[in-house]
């Protein structure tokens, strides 16, 4: 089991597809993109490896629908530094941010720290980092909706930890 596992991969596609609905983005190329989003994980720049592998995966398909994919997937990533241009770019880059929240972010960030060795420290470093900042960083109104309980919550599990782990009792 893996926190980029095909499970995250089926729950982004499920959350791309209703925001593309919500929001009026073109639900082939989002739902396209979303399957192939992760496909080069585990490779440095996973985002833009995907693009590139995901150009040769869908070589038979018409150019532009090529391209608008690559460039959701090469946008997708918190990291990447490739900005989502397009609507079906944010919505994709939305729907991956959405599993990183709420409960099912919480099991995953601790999933990958056991993948990696790292302590509940560093993890809850990764929350300061990444995961608490997530919400300022969403693109559709959609998104902004189905982060509030999700940040919510982050923000309750982050500060219940804190204090347990500070010797509060």
């Amino acid at each position: 089991m893996s926190s980029h596992d095909r499970s995250h991969v089926e729950r982004v596609v499920k959350l791309a597809r209703y925001i593309a609905i919500k929001e009026g983005a073109d639900v082939v190329i989002v739902v396209t993109a979303a399957k192939l989003h992760d496909i080069a994980r585990g490779e440095k720049n996973h985002s833009l490896k995907g693009a590139e592998m995901a150009r040769k995966i869908l070589s038979d398909y018409p150019e532009e629908f090529v391209e608008r994919v690559a460039h959701c997937i090469a946008a997708h990533s918190f990291s990447s530094g490739v900005r989502p241009e397009t609507l079906e770019a944010k919505v994709l880059s939305d729907a991956d941010k959405l599993d990183a929240m709420g409960a099912i972010g919480v099991a995953r960030a601790f999933m990958y720290a056991g993948e990696k060795g790292r302590s509940i420290e560093d993890t809850l470093k990764h929350f300061e980092d990444k995961l608490l900042k997530l919400k300022d960083h969403l693109y559709t109104e959609t998104a902004r909706k189905i982060a509030r309980d999700r940040h919510e919550f982050l923000v309750r599990f982050y500060e219940k930890l804190k204090e347990e782990l500070s010797g509060n009792v």
